[in-house]
Formats: C-alpha cells, structure tokens, sequence
C-alpha cells in the first residue's frame, strides 16, 4: 500500500475504504463478510474509512467490526454530520454523540459536513454555532480534521473553499465527470491549498465497470495494458498527485485483493498518452450510451410514491449500454414483479427527489422517458397480466399505466 499526507503530515493510504455498499443480508448489513473485507484491507494497508449517519447500518456495522478484531488503532474513521437535518445547535452535539456511539469510539480523525452544495448550506450552520462547536472537538480532540463532502458545480466549490479554513475536502471525480461538479480545476484549487482531496465516486457506482458500452469494453480490451475497466479508472485517479485517497465500495473479497494491488502499483504520472486516448476513447463511447447519469446512490429515496427512481435509471442506461431487450429484462426482473408497484408512471412530480439528487439531474422528467423506452404498451400489459396472476391484482388500465 503506499501513502500521501494529509494536511498534518500524517499518511492516508491511497485506497480508502467506502463503507456505503456493504453487503446486505436481508434487512441488514451482512457483517460477518463486511468483517471479513474491511479486515483484508486494513491488512493489506488500507487505514482510511468512510462512513456517514445516512448510510443505513453503515457506522454500527463499522464500530462493531473495529470493536471485534481490535483493529481501531489501526485506521482513521471518516464520518459525515448530516448538516441537512440539523435545525438547531444541539442538533450538532446530538448527531455527533449518536455517531461515537454507533462507531464505538471517542474521537473521529476526520469528520466532515455531507453533501454541501453551495455556500448558503454551510452559512446556515455558522449562523447556529458551528464554527465555535468544532474548535470545541477539537479542543477535546474529539475531531481531528474538518472538512466536506461536496456535490454542486465548480464555481460553489471554490467559493467553499474559501469559506472555511479546512483541513480536507471530498468530492466525487472520476474519468467521466473530469469536468462536472467540483472537477479537475476544483481538485486542483484544494490542492493548491494544500488541502487533501479525498475522491467518491471513482467507478460511478460501479458504472464504469458493470456498464460499460461494446464499443468502451472493445477499446478496453485492445490495449496491451490488459487493465480491467476498474484498474484504468483507478490508475487515471492515481496518476493525478492531487489525489489524496481513493474511496472504493468494496463488498468482496476478490475487489479488496484487486484494488489493493493497483494502490500498490500505481503511481502518479505513469500514464502514457497511449492511455489517454484509450481514456478519452471510452468516455466518448460512454457519453454516447448512457441516457442518464446517475450514480446509484440512493439520496432520492424513498420516495413518496414508491418509485424505484435508481433502479429505472439503471435499467434505462442497460438498453443502451448492452441491448435493449437486457435492460427491459432487468427492469421486469426488479420492479415490475415486485408485490408493491414501483414504476415511474407513480411519480406525482412532488420534486423532493431533486431537491436532494447530488448530480441535480432533472429526475422527473427522465423518469417519464425512461419509462416510456422501458415499457412499451406490450411490456405494460404483459407486466399487468403477469402481476395478475403472481400477487392478484394489477393495473386497472395496463396500457396506461
């Protein structure tokens, strides 16, 4: 494993683990095999884990583990304080001390504020307090470093930047979106800074490796790098300096092994303009393919009406970047057969899933053509009469619906 600084000087290994998607097990995290991975990392060198109050499971699951195997001191924890619940100054405190107990710890090394999309969000919390409660922890030393998460455009972020004295920053930056969001000139600019820049998103929620168009898979596979399509998008992070650490949804084993060897390996400035060209090669190709940028994330759920907002996307970018007759198929595999209905055609068009989209995509409107190109009338009344016959019921008007 090999390592870059932080703000202090102390080393962040360059593959983090993101503890998001761990593995579930009926209504749960599967915590013997997130015991098992997040224990081959930290292993393997890994010593950077992220975690936040919203991720269903996630901060008990990663307090249990450490507790279990004695590997705390090992690692520094990464949590986020869910800015856009907190109404009132003891909303901080409170938060805070359900994340120390749920992690099983005192202290958090780097703590930041989620998802801060523009500067009026963080001015909200100054105006409760926030500024003189964190030099409060870490007086204590209850928080180590300050610092954010960071969905919104390149202009915002560099105003944020400027907005506090941070100790690091993360932000979602991948190959595709090299220039959405806070991008390459934002990277740079916390760099500059000497700021520590913690990266999301690496593979677009596994995007860029399970959906991958022919003609992106096809240029994959004619370098003579033999690279998989997750080694090339972690090697095009890693080659940057100003990537500090890397953070990688891993739920098994083969992928802890996999991006362990690549963090080992890589180094910055080892690519060729060979690679980038194969790179930009595949961005077109995905560009080209995919009807809709979405992550997989999850922050537009639940929605009030049901709707599978991430699972219609999902299935509508799968007919362009396989055959349409894959992502129709998926799609009937995972809403139309559900017991309780989960289609677009239920959206009422309240908007609270883009009030909180971090990559602010127009959701209502997409869900209408993603639904449209996923259910054709004959897909409609085949999925009616299907439901029909599994759960009995189905749509009144199936054509319609």
């Amino acid at each position: 494993m090999q390592y870059r600084p932080d703000r202090h000087g102390r080393p962040i290994s360059l593959l983090g683990f993101g503890c998001m998607r761990f593995a579930r097990k009926g209504a749960g995290i599967d915590l013997a095999a997130a015991e098992a991975q997040l224990t081959a990392a930290i292993q393997a060198g890994v010593n950077y884990l992220d975690t936040a109050y919203i991720y269903p499971g996630s901060e008990a699951a990663v307090g249990e583990v450490l507790a279990r195997t004695g590997l705390r001191g090992q690692v520094s924890l990464a949590t986020k304080l869910p800015q856009y619940l907190v109404r009132s100054a003891g909303d901080l405190d409170r938060y805070f001390a359900q994340q120390l107990e749920r992690l099983k710890t005192d202290h958090i090394e780097y703590y930041l504020m989620h998802m801060l999309t523009d500067v009026e969000s963080w001015h909200k919390l100054e105006a409760l307090g926030v500024r003189e409660w964190i030099a409060a922890k870490k007086a204590s030393g209850a928080i180590g470093n300050i610092g954010f998460s960071f969905h919104g455009n390149t202009a915002m972020f560099l105003q944020l930047l400027d907005a506090y004295d941070w100790d690091f920053c993360q932000i979602q930056y991948n190959y595709l979106d090299e220039n959405s969001q806070a991008g390459r000139a934002g990277l740079e600019a916390a760099a500059a800074r000497g700021l520590p820049v913690i990266i999301m998103e690496p593979l677009r929620g596994g995007k860029l490796v399970n959906m991958l168009p022919a003609k992106a898979k096809e240029l994959f596979a004619a370098s003579p790098r033999g690279w998989t399509p997750a080694e090339w998008a972690l090697r095009w992070l890693w080659d940057q300096p100003a990537v500090t650490c890397v953070l990688s949804g891993m739920n098994s084993l083969d992928m802890v092994e996999e991006n362990c060897r690549i963090a080992a390996d890589a180094r910055a400035g080892a690519l060729t303009e060979s690679d980038r060209a194969v790179l930009r090669g595949v961005k077109a190709a995905i560009e080209h393919a995919v009807k809709a940028p979405c992550t997989g994330c999850g922050y537009c759920l639940p929605c009030p009406k049901g709707v599978d907002i991430p699972g219609a996307f999902r299935c509508w970018n799968e007919m362009y970047t396989e055959t349409p007759a894959a992502g129709r198929r998926e799609y009937w595999q995972v809403v139309s057969l559900r017991r309780e209905p989960a289609f677009a055609t239920q959206c009422v068009g309240c908007g609270k899933c883009e009030q909180h989209c971090p990559q602010h995509l127009p959701i209502r409107a997409l869900l209408k053509l993603a639904d449209a190109d996923l259910r054709p009338p004959h897909y409609r009344l085949a999925g009616a009469v299907s439901r029909r016959f599994l759960f009995g019921k189905g749509d009144k008007n199936p054509a319609a619906k």
